[in-house]
Order: structure tokens, then C-alpha cells, then sequence
């Protein structure tokens, strides 16, 4: 009886003890689930720190770069500082992309609200080996408001807690969609790549919705940690491939591709298509330049409702401006493919054994010392450590010192940089012997820019040769000479005038001397149709026309065609001596090819801030200059250039020139058979080089030289503006023409109904160099 009793007491006792632990089991747990409602009813009411409300739930603070938009629909690029964010729509991501993104991240992202609970229950059992348990909810809630998981484990877990109640916000106030899109919106991929939008551009060249799959597959795979994954990294160069195949093993997975697919893609390389986004790199550097301060002006005057003002870099804005991408290409190409070629032959002709003074001519080694001495001090350097305190003799000697630096130089025909060491005053004259160009394209319509290249690199020279550079523009400023002279006296291109020399006399037009022109090829003889003279651009025939209307009457030609620049009443201007820009002499060409009516060039349509809301909208700005019959008389006058003049080498359909001209002449024969109307410009000792071509809906100026007027070609024949610019000019309207989706016009001018001037020199044609009396020819032709 003892022994049963004493058995029954120790059954009892061992069943006691069992249910004490069930018991502590069972408060332990609960006690959890409290402490873990407590605690999420905490970060709910904020005690865990701050916690957004649903004003900012609904519009998250995000810094969006503003989207610089061509006139066909493409970015040109970005103004940003930090964030270069441009945010796209649910419909502008393909659906493999999302795929990818789901079979990766979660899996199970449609099915809950938020939280994952079979994930978060399998990550505490695994403490984490198996995965973590975060949906792409709580990654967006991380990203938005939670921030850098903290190394401190409480802090951790007081994050973890307010990205599951900001998740399950965010999922009652957005639907899946707009979820996923905020993620791949929000996400910053590394190498300026915030966004999606654009990681896609820089990483492949593409928008979102051409990626294809394993493209999308790398950029899902970065989500893991963009810095370790990122394809440009030297850290980790196998990393990125087999992260990106371990994206497509997921996607196979789970059925949304098939094991065939997988394994294709997985042989593939990446195939980057690397297209860096910054303010120094792609597509119109310098009108992005320009567009900056034209948007900084504008922000300054256009304060928001609230009486702020915008944020260029922040704010999300859309710039709609007049460029064409397309032919802005073709007019970066054309640039790219002369300027080697015509460097090439320079440097030629400035070596040590050809130039002791190169690159610059005419001048003695005092004057080449006082062009450095000055130049040394406009430069940045000498600011930089004049800032610093340094003394003006310190600053000369740091210039003298050896340094490290890269240099731009045009290698096997193309734009390059190069490591070297040299003394900053050596590379100040190195970049002096440079050849630089300046180019603006423009519909003489509607005023709309549609090419402008300041230069051929940006992140090396940063000087705009469109609207900030001006220089003599030499012959091509003559068409405004016969203009005023054509609207004055009616003259005719057929009209004739002799060749010989006239010389105005001191104080006639407030010139302080006697001024006597020369014709280049010295040839004083006969008789030519203004037409001939023009486009032989003799400058004799063009004195004779500034002797007759005088001076200021071509200013006042010139001011009413858009030039704003000074230009001094002296009979000299006549052969091109004032400085003036390409931009105002696009504009003032086109007002010719718009029958007489002048538009201010138009680079900026529309301003949008980020919701769509139009906050600017460009109004054309048009007068009436000269009327139809005098702009179409013009007109015809310059086509005479490219008919038989300075510019005929546009229609050669024949080999390459013979001679030593041919290594310049890029792309030669041209061939060109539609009607262009056009001017070359030469200036004194070959300094610069213009040329102006027109086609009725297009009007393009070219400008080439170096910084320095003293550095340039030793002959006429690589100096003028038909070897040093209209090449550029003629690569360009090639490629335009090329591209028929641009509509460029081969037709004719069209020609005024009622034309009273005779434009038709067939019929009145008359021999050069006749035997007439010059006296007897005068009178019959103007009394000059």
C-alpha cells in the first residue's frame, strides 16, 4: 500500500511540473503578443519616434531631378544635385521587370497586406539564414521614412516595428502598383542612377520600358545592395552576372520564365550600354549650360503661389524646349567628324620646325608673354588660390610646377583624354593651339532652335561659341550690306558694278582716314553682276554699295534683324570687322529665308512642374524687317554663292579635291542639288571661319577658330570658311536630309507673286569683262 501511494505522489508531483512549464509557455507567449501589440500600438502613436501622417503618406518627400525634353519627346538631360530622379508610371515598367522584382523580393507580395507572417515566422526560426521576412511594402517604408538600419539591436527592432506600420499604411493608401512603381521610382541604383528611369538610361541606354529580361534582372539584382552589385564597380566583377542569374533562377521558380530561357540568359554577358548623366556628359552640353541660366533667370522672376521659389535641382521639373535629338546628333557628329581632321592639319603647320611661336603667328615673344600673363590671370587657378591668399608671385611659380592632370586631345579621330604630367602654363598654351567650333540650327518659321553646339567637348571647354562668343564675322556680313542696298535703290542681282578699287574719303561716315578696300584675288578689272561679286566676295562691289546707303543705314539693317551686339558706324563693317555671335547670325539669316519677318529664336516651349501644371508657355516674338521682294532678292543673291562662288563645292558630285586641301575637306564630294543659299566668311589673316548655308526650312551657321585670334592658318586656302566651317555645315545637312522623317526641304525658295525685281540674270547677262567704257557703264547701270 506504501509503495502505491508513494508511486501515486510522484506521478502527481512530475504532472504538476509539466504544467507549470505549459503554463510559462503560454504567459511567455502571450506576454510577447502583447509586448509586440503594445509595441506597434507605440510606433503608432509615435512613441518610437516620429511617424508620418497621411498628408505625408501621400505625398512622401522625394527630390526629383528636373527633365530637360526635346521637341520629339526624348530627354536631353537632367539638372540635379544629389538625386538625379525622374519618376515613370506603373504602365512605363514591362511586366518582366515587375516579375522580377516579385519573384526576387516577394514572392508573396499580392497575397498580404504588408507583413509577410510565414516570413517573419521562418526568419526568427532561421534567425535569418533562410532569408529575411521584409515585403517590398516595409523596403518602400525603409526607404521613405525609416532610413539605414541602425547597428544598435534595439534600435533595429524599433525600425523593424515602424516599417511594419508604415507598410500596412502604405498598403491601405496605395494599391499594389502604386507601390511597386514608388519602389523602382525611390530606388538609388548607383552611379547617379535614383530611379528606375534613370538607372535604365545610364546602365543601358534605354528607357524602362525596352528593357529586355535579363536586363531588368540585373537592375532587380541590385536591389540587394547596389553599391556590392553595381556593374561598374571594380569591387566585385563577377558579382553583378551572378547576382542577375540568380534574379532569373528565381523568375524560372516561379514559372514566369521557362528553364530555357533561364539558362540562355544566364550565358549572356550584361552588355552595358554605359551613358553617364551629369552636367559635363551627353547630348547638348552647352545649350544644358545655357538652359541653366536661362532657368535661373526665369525662377528668380516666377516665384511659386506661396511666394517660394522653385527648385531647379529638386523640384521635379519639365523643360519642353525646341532642340531635336535627332538632329542634334547630326550636328554633334558633324562637328566630331571635321574638327579632327582640320586639327590634324593645324598641328601640321604648328610644329616647333615650322613655328617657333606656335600655335600663334604674327606675334614676338614679349607679346605671346603678355597674351599667357593675362590669360594666366582670368583663369581659375589663379583665382582658386588668390582666394586662398596666395601672393601673385607664388601663383606664377605654381605655374611653372609639374602636375599631374588630364588633357583632352583628339586621338585616332575621336574625342579623348589623356594622363600626363605638365606645368600649368604648358597646357594653357596646349589648349590654345586648339581649333574650336560653333554651330546653331534654326527654323526660320517659327524661330524654334533645333541644333546648337558651343564647342566640341564640354567637360574641357566649357565656352559657348552659339550666343556667348563673338567674333568678327568677315564676308558673311555682306548679305546685310546688299540687303539695305537692294531696299534703298531697288537694285537687281543682275545689275553690274565695276571691279575696280574705291577709296572713301576721311570723315565721309566718321572714319578718322581715307579707307581703301583690296579684293583677295587682286583683281581690280571689268565689270560683275552683284550676284557675281557676292558670290565671289569681292569686297571692291561691297565698299561701292557702303559708299552709296553709308553706314548706319547697315546698322539699322542688322539691328532690325536680331544683331544686338555694338557695331560702329565706319564704312569698314562693310567687309565683316564687327563681332558678333553665331546665334544672332542664324537669326539674322533667317529672317531673309522668312520672307523679310524676323523671329527671335525660341529654345524653350513649355515650362511643367511635376504634376503637369503649365507654368510657362513661350509667345513668339516676329516683326516685319524687310518686305518679301526684298528678303527673296537677297535670297537669290546668296545662292549665287553655292551656284558658282565660295560655297560651290557644296554641289561637286566628283572625287575627293586634288591637292593638299583634300586632308581637311571631311566627307568630300558632297553633292548637293536642291536650291541653298548660303555665305562663307573669311576674316583678316584666317583668324575665323564662317559659314552660313540656308534651305527654306532651315537656316545653319557654322563658326571655327582658335581662342586666340594670333593662332591660326599661315594660307587662305585651310583659313577660310569654306575648308574650316562648311564641311561641318554639309556633314550635317547630309544627314538631316538623310532622315526623312525630319522633313527638311529640298524645294525651291518660293518666290514672291508680284516680284518687280529682275532676279533672272540668264537674260541680262553680261560679259565680265567687257570693253565698255566704266564711265559709260555706270551711267547706264546706277548713278553711283
Amino acid at each position: 500500500m506504501a509503495k502505491n501511494t508513494t508511486k501515486k505522489k510522484s506521478a502527481s508531483t512530475t504532472t504538476v511540473d509539466f504544467s507549470k512549464y505549459v503554463r510559462w509557455f503560454w504567459m511567455t507567449f502571450t506576454g510577447g503578443v502583447l509586448l509586440f501589440i503594445l509595441m506597434f500600438l507605440f510606433a503608432s502613436w509615435g512613441f518610437l519616434g516620429e511617424m508620418p501622417d497621411h498628408t505625408i503618406l501621400e505625398n512622401p518627400k522625394t527630390h526629383l531631378a528636373t527633365e530637360i525634353i526635346s521637341s520629339d519627346d526624348k530627354t536631353l538631360g537632367k539638372f540635379y544635385l544629389n538625386d538625379n530622379r525622374t519618376p515613370v508610371g506603373y504602365k512605363e515598367l514591362p511586366k518582366h521587370l515587375v516579375d522580377a522584382l516579385v519573384a526576387t523580393e516577394d514572392i508573396r507580395y499580392y497575397d498580404h497586406s504588408g507583413i509577410d507572417f510565414r516570413g517573419t515566422l521562418r526568419a526568427f526560426a532561421y534567425l535569418g539564414k533562410k532569408g529575411g521576412a521584409s515585403t517590398i511594402s516595409q523596403q518602400v517604408a525603409r526607404q521613405l521614412f525609416v532610413g539605414i538600419r541602425s547597428k544598435n539591436k534595439f534600435e533595429a527592432l524599433t525600425q523593424k516595428i515602424k516599417e511594419w506600420v508604415i507598410a500596412i499604411r502604405l498598403e491601405r493608401q496605395y494599391t499594389k502598383e502604386e507601390i511597386i512603381v514608388m519602389y523602382f521610382n525611390i530606388y538609388d541604383f548607383g552611379n547617379n542612377g535614383d530611379g528606375i528611369r534613370s538607372a535604365a538610361r545610364i546602365y543601358f541606354g534605354k528607357e524602362p520600358m525596352e528593357l529586355d529580361i535579363k536586363e531588368s534582372a540585373m537592375l532587380v539584382g541590385m536591389f540587394k545592395n547596389s553599391s556590392l552589385y553595381n556593374p561598374r564597380s571594380h569591387r566585385n566583377p563577377e558579382g553583378t552576372k551572378n547576382r542577375r542569374d540568380v534574379v532569373l533562377s528565381q523568375m524560372e521558380k516561379y514559372e514566369f520564365i521557362t528553364v530555357a530561357q533561364k539558362d540562355s540568359l544566364q550565358k549572356t554577358d550584361l552588355d552595358l550600354d554605359y551613358s553617364p548623366e551629369s552636367h559635363r556628359e551627353g547630348i547638348a552640353t552647352y545649350f544644358r549650360a545655357y538652359l541653366d541660366r536661362f532657368m535661373k533667370d526665369w525662377i528668380k522672376n516666377n516665384p511659386k503661389p506661396d511666394g517660394g521659389n522653385y527648385s531647379l535641382y529638386n523640384d521635379g521639373l519639365k523643360i519642353y524646349t525646341t532642340i531635336d535629338s535627332r538632329m542634334q546628333n547630326y550636328a554633334e557628329n558633324a562637328v566630331q567628324r571635321h574638327m579632327p581632321r582640320l586639327q590634324s592639319e593645324f598641328d601640321h603647320q604648328n610644329t616647333p620646325d615650322r613655328n617657333k611661336t606656335a600655335p600663334f603667328l604674327e606675334l614676338d615673344e614679349s607679346e605671346i608673354d603678355k597674351l599667357m600673363n593675362d590669360a594666366m590671370r582670368r583663369g581659375e587657378r589663379w583665382r582658386v588660390l588668390k582666394e586662398k591668399g596666395k601672393s601673385d608671385k607664388e601663383i606664377k611659380d605654381s605655374f611653372d610646377k609639374p602636375t599631374q592632370m588630364t588633357v583632352f586631345a583628339w586621338k585616332e579621330g575621336k574625342a579623348s583624354e589623356v594622363d600626363t604630367i605638365m606645368k600649368p602654363i604648358d597646357s594653357m598654351r596646349y589648349y590654345k593651339s586648339f581649333l574650336h567650333p560653333g554651330m546653331m540650327s534654326m527654323d526660320p518659321q517659327t524661330g524654334h532652335v533645333k541644333a546648337w553646339v558651343g564647342g566640341m567637348n564640354y567637360r574641357h571647354f566649357q565656352y559657348d561659341h552659339v550666343k556667348q562668343g563673338k567674333r568678327q564675322v568677315g564676308s558673311t556680313f555682306k548679305p546685310f550690306v546688299y540687303a539695305t542696298a537692294i531696299d534703298q535703290l531697288h537694285l537687281s542681282p543682275c545689275d553690274t558694278l565695276p571691279r575696280q578699287q574705291i577709296t572713301i574719303e576721311a570723315d565721309k561716315y566718321g572714319n578718322p582716314e581715307p579707307w581703301t578696300t583690296k579684293n583677295s584675288d587682286g583683281r581690280y578689272d571689268g565689270f560683275l553682276t552683284l550676284k557675281a561679286a557676292l558670290a565671289g566676295s569681292v569686297n571692291t562691289i561691297t565698299a561701292r554699295l557702303m559708299d552709296k546707303v553709308g553706314p548706319q543705314p547697315v546698322i539699322d539693317m542688322a539691328k532690325s534683324l536680331g544683331v544686338q551686339s555694338e557695331i560702329p558706324p565706319v564704312p569698314a563693317i562693310a567687309l565683316g570687322t564687327p563681332d558678333l555671335s553665331v546665334y544672332e547670325m542664324v537669326a539674322a539669316y533667317a529672317t531673309f529665308a522668312n520672307k523679310g519677318v524676323y523671329n527671335k529664336p525660341v529654345m524653350v516651349t513649355r515650362i511643367e512642374d511635376k504634376n503637369g501644371t503649365v507654368l510657362y508657355q513661350f509667345t513668339p516674338e516676329s516683326r516685319d524687317v524687310l518686305s518679301d521682294e526684298v528678303a527673296y532678292t537677297t535670297v537669290n543673291l546668296m545662292e549665287g554663292v553655292t551656284q558658282s562662288g565660295s560655297g560651290a563645292r557644296l554641289r561637286r558630285t566628283w572625287g575627293a579635291d586634288q591637292g593638299v586641301y583634300k586632308e581637311i575637306i571631311t566627307g568630300y564630294p558632297y553633292g548637293f542639288t536642291n536650291p541653298i543659299a548660303g555665305k562663307t566668311g573669311t576674316t583678316q589673316n584666317q583668324s575665323d571661319g564662317w559659314f552660313m548655308g540656308m534651305v527654306p526650312n532651315l537656316v545653319t551657321g557654322v563658326w571655327v577658330g582658335a581662342e586666340d585670334r594670333a593662332a591660326h592658318f599661315k594660307t587662305i586656302g585651310y583659313g577660310q570658311g569654306a575648308s574650316m566651317a562648311l564641311p561641318i555645315w554639309a556633314l550635317y545637312m547630309k544627314d538631316c536630309y538623310a532622315d526623312s522623317e525630319l522633313n527638311v526641304s529640298k524645294d525651291n525658295f518660293e518666290k514672291p507673286q508680284e516680284l518687280s525685281i529682275e532676279v533672272d540674270c540668264d537674260k541680262l547677262k553680261k560679259d565680265a569683262s567687257t570693253e565698255k567704257d566704266p564711265a559709260d557703264e555706270l551711267k547706264d547701270v546706277l548713278d553711283f
